[in-house]
Protein backbone atom coordinates (compact mmCIF):
# COMPACT_ATOMS: atom_id res chain seq x y z
CA UNK A 1 0.00 0.00 0.00
CA UNK A 2 3.17 2.50 0.79
CA UNK A 3 5.00 2.14 -1.88
CA UNK A 4 2.66 3.68 -4.64
CA UNK A 5 3.36 6.88 -2.56
CA UNK A 6 6.86 6.28 -2.41
CA UNK A 7 9.34 5.52 0.33
CA UNK A 8 8.25 8.40 2.53
CA UNK A 9 9.43 8.64 6.07
CA UNK A 10 6.01 7.46 6.90
CA UNK A 11 6.61 3.91 4.89
CA UNK A 12 9.65 3.56 6.16
CA UNK A 13 9.00 4.09 9.86
CA UNK A 14 6.57 1.34 9.08
CA UNK A 15 8.25 -0.86 7.97
CA UNK A 16 11.31 -0.45 10.45
CA UNK A 17 8.41 -0.99 13.58
CA UNK A 18 7.04 -4.15 11.21
CA UNK A 19 3.68 -3.08 10.15
CA UNK A 20 2.25 -3.78 6.81
CA UNK A 21 1.62 -0.06 5.97
CA UNK A 22 1.64 3.35 7.10
CA UNK A 23 -1.93 3.15 7.81
CA UNK A 24 -1.30 1.92 11.27
CA UNK A 25 -0.42 5.47 12.52
CA UNK A 26 -3.77 6.74 11.18
CA UNK A 27 -5.24 4.41 13.83
CA UNK A 28 -2.47 4.98 16.32
CA UNK A 29 -3.54 8.75 15.89
CA UNK A 30 -7.53 8.09 16.59
CA UNK A 31 -6.98 5.85 19.30
CA UNK A 32 -4.49 8.59 21.06
CA UNK A 33 -7.23 11.39 20.75
CA UNK A 34 -10.48 9.18 20.67
CA UNK A 35 -9.84 5.70 23.36
CA UNK A 36 -11.73 4.32 20.43
CA UNK A 37 -11.01 0.39 21.83
CA UNK A 38 -10.75 -0.62 24.99
CA UNK A 39 -8.43 -3.47 26.52
CA UNK A 40 -11.61 -6.13 26.72
CA UNK A 41 -13.46 -4.87 23.06
CA UNK A 42 -13.97 -7.55 20.31
CA UNK A 43 -13.50 -5.67 17.11
CA UNK A 44 -14.22 -5.76 13.26
CA UNK A 45 -12.07 -4.53 10.51
CA UNK A 46 -13.71 -3.68 7.41
CA UNK A 47 -11.00 -3.43 4.20
CA UNK A 48 -8.63 -4.74 6.54
CA UNK A 49 -6.29 -6.18 3.88
CA UNK A 50 -2.87 -5.64 4.07
CA UNK A 51 -3.89 -5.69 8.01
CA UNK A 52 -2.09 -2.69 9.19
CA UNK A 53 -4.90 -1.52 11.27
CA UNK A 54 -5.23 -5.34 12.50
CA UNK A 55 -1.18 -5.30 13.80
CA UNK A 56 -2.95 -2.24 15.78
CA UNK A 57 -6.09 -3.49 17.08
CA UNK A 58 -4.47 -7.12 18.24
CA UNK A 59 -2.16 -4.89 20.52
CA UNK A 60 -5.00 -2.62 22.18
CA UNK A 61 -7.41 -5.82 22.98
CA UNK A 62 -7.40 -9.15 24.88
CA UNK A 63 -11.23 -9.51 22.72
CA UNK A 64 -11.63 -11.16 19.65
CA UNK A 65 -10.58 -9.07 16.41
CA UNK A 66 -11.81 -10.14 12.83
CA UNK A 67 -10.52 -8.90 9.25
CA UNK A 68 -12.80 -8.70 6.47
CA UNK A 69 -11.62 -7.59 3.08
CA UNK A 70 -12.42 -9.10 -0.82
CA UNK A 71 -9.13 -10.06 -0.77
CA UNK A 72 -7.17 -12.64 1.50
CA UNK A 73 -5.30 -10.68 4.47
CA UNK A 74 -2.01 -12.83 4.97
CA UNK A 75 -1.86 -14.38 8.54
CA UNK A 76 -1.65 -12.22 12.22
CA UNK A 77 -1.02 -14.62 14.84
CA UNK A 78 -4.17 -13.88 17.23
CA UNK A 79 -6.40 -12.31 14.55
CA UNK A 80 -9.13 -14.33 12.48
CA UNK A 81 -10.23 -12.68 8.42
CA UNK A 82 -12.44 -13.53 6.26
CA UNK A 83 -12.63 -12.68 2.38
CA UNK A 84 -15.97 -11.10 2.32
CA UNK A 85 -18.00 -8.12 0.33
CA UNK A 86 -19.60 -6.16 3.36
CA UNK A 87 -22.62 -5.39 1.24
CA UNK A 88 -23.35 -8.96 1.83
CA UNK A 89 -26.25 -9.24 3.49
CA UNK A 90 -25.45 -12.31 5.24
CA UNK A 91 -22.22 -10.74 6.71
CA UNK A 92 -23.59 -9.31 10.19
CA UNK A 93 -25.49 -12.56 11.49
CA UNK A 94 -21.96 -14.32 10.23
CA UNK A 95 -19.77 -12.37 12.64
CA UNK A 96 -22.14 -11.94 15.61
CA UNK A 97 -21.83 -16.04 15.03
CA UNK A 98 -18.27 -16.08 15.56
CA UNK A 99 -17.31 -13.07 17.26
CA UNK A 100 -20.86 -12.78 20.27
CA UNK A 101 -20.82 -9.33 21.16
CA UNK A 102 -19.34 -6.39 18.93
CA UNK A 103 -18.09 -3.73 20.84
CA UNK A 104 -16.44 -1.94 18.16
CA UNK A 105 -16.10 -1.51 14.13
CA UNK A 106 -13.32 0.25 11.77
CA UNK A 107 -13.37 0.50 8.30
CA UNK A 108 -10.48 2.11 6.83
CA UNK A 109 -11.80 0.78 2.98
CA UNK A 110 -11.23 2.77 0.17
CA UNK A 111 -12.40 2.89 -3.17
CA UNK A 112 -9.89 1.81 -6.23
CA UNK A 113 -9.23 5.57 -7.61
CA UNK A 114 -10.06 6.59 -10.40
CA UNK A 115 -8.66 10.08 -10.53
CA UNK A 116 -12.09 12.29 -10.80
CA UNK A 117 -12.81 13.86 -7.59
CA UNK A 118 -15.95 13.97 -7.24
CA UNK A 119 -16.32 10.46 -8.28
CA UNK A 120 -13.99 9.23 -5.80
CA UNK A 121 -15.53 11.06 -3.16
CA UNK A 122 -18.79 9.59 -3.76
CA UNK A 123 -17.28 6.00 -3.85
CA UNK A 124 -15.90 6.81 -0.52
CA UNK A 125 -19.03 8.13 0.83
CA UNK A 126 -21.02 5.04 -0.53
CA UNK A 127 -18.66 2.63 1.29
CA UNK A 128 -19.32 4.90 4.25
CA UNK A 129 -23.12 4.33 4.14
CA UNK A 130 -22.35 0.46 3.42
CA UNK A 131 -19.86 0.31 6.48
CA UNK A 132 -22.31 2.19 8.51
CA UNK A 133 -25.01 -0.05 8.29
CA UNK A 134 -22.99 -2.91 8.90
CA UNK A 135 -21.89 -1.99 12.18
CA UNK A 136 -25.87 -0.89 12.85
CA UNK A 137 -26.82 -4.50 12.50
CA UNK A 138 -23.97 -5.70 14.77
CA UNK A 139 -22.74 -3.01 17.71
CA UNK A 140 -23.90 -3.73 20.74
CA UNK A 141 -25.43 -0.53 22.69
CA UNK A 142 -22.98 1.79 23.55
CA UNK A 143 -20.22 0.45 20.68
CA UNK A 144 -17.75 2.79 18.98
CA UNK A 145 -17.39 3.26 15.28
CA UNK A 146 -14.76 4.51 12.68
CA UNK A 147 -15.17 5.04 9.03
CA UNK A 148 -12.71 6.42 6.56
CA UNK A 149 -14.69 9.01 3.92
CA UNK A 150 -13.51 11.94 1.43
CA UNK A 151 -14.01 15.82 2.24
CA UNK A 152 -16.67 16.63 -0.46
CA UNK A 153 -20.20 17.43 -1.04
CA UNK A 154 -21.73 13.98 -0.15
CA UNK A 155 -19.54 14.34 3.00
CA UNK A 156 -22.07 15.99 5.46
CA UNK A 157 -24.69 13.95 4.34
CA UNK A 158 -22.85 10.67 5.46
CA UNK A 159 -21.85 12.96 9.06
CA UNK A 160 -25.92 13.34 9.48
CA UNK A 161 -26.90 10.04 9.30
CA UNK A 162 -24.04 8.74 11.50
CA UNK A 163 -25.03 10.95 14.17
CA UNK A 164 -28.42 9.22 13.86
CA UNK A 165 -27.10 6.21 15.17
CA UNK A 166 -24.26 7.39 17.83
CA UNK A 167 -24.28 9.86 20.67
CA UNK A 168 -20.84 11.47 20.33
CA UNK A 169 -19.62 11.90 16.50
CA UNK A 170 -16.66 13.85 15.76
CA UNK A 171 -14.97 14.49 11.86
CA UNK A 172 -11.18 14.21 12.24
CA UNK A 173 -7.97 14.31 10.01
CA UNK A 174 -5.41 12.17 11.02
CA UNK A 175 -2.00 13.78 11.52
CA UNK A 176 -1.09 11.06 9.75
CA UNK A 177 -3.02 11.64 6.40
CA UNK A 178 -0.47 12.98 3.50
CA UNK A 179 -0.23 16.68 2.56
CA UNK A 180 -2.97 17.43 0.07
CA UNK A 181 -5.00 14.40 1.06
CA UNK A 182 -9.10 14.81 1.44
CA UNK A 183 -9.62 11.70 3.45
CA UNK A 184 -10.97 11.97 6.52
CA UNK A 185 -12.27 10.15 9.45
CA UNK A 186 -15.53 10.47 11.13
CA UNK A 187 -15.40 8.55 14.95
CA UNK A 188 -18.51 7.76 16.26
CA UNK A 189 -19.00 6.81 20.20
CA UNK A 190 -21.38 5.59 22.43
CA UNK A 191 -23.89 3.97 19.77
CA UNK A 192 -27.84 4.07 20.75
CA UNK A 193 -29.25 2.14 17.68
CA UNK A 194 -30.52 1.54 14.24
CA UNK A 195 -34.26 2.74 14.91
CA UNK A 196 -33.64 5.92 13.27
CA UNK A 197 -32.86 3.99 9.93
CA UNK A 198 -34.89 5.01 7.23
Amino acid sequence: MGSQWGKDSAYLRAMKEGYRSRAAFKLKDLQDRYRIIRDDDNVVDLGAAPGSWLQVERGLTNGKVLGIDLNPIPPLEGVETMVADMCDPELPEKVKGMLGIVNVVVSDASPKLSGHKSYDQARAVELGEIALEFACKVLKPGGNFVVKSFQGQDFTGLLDRVKDHFLSVKAYRSRSSRKGSAEVYIVAKYFVGAGNET
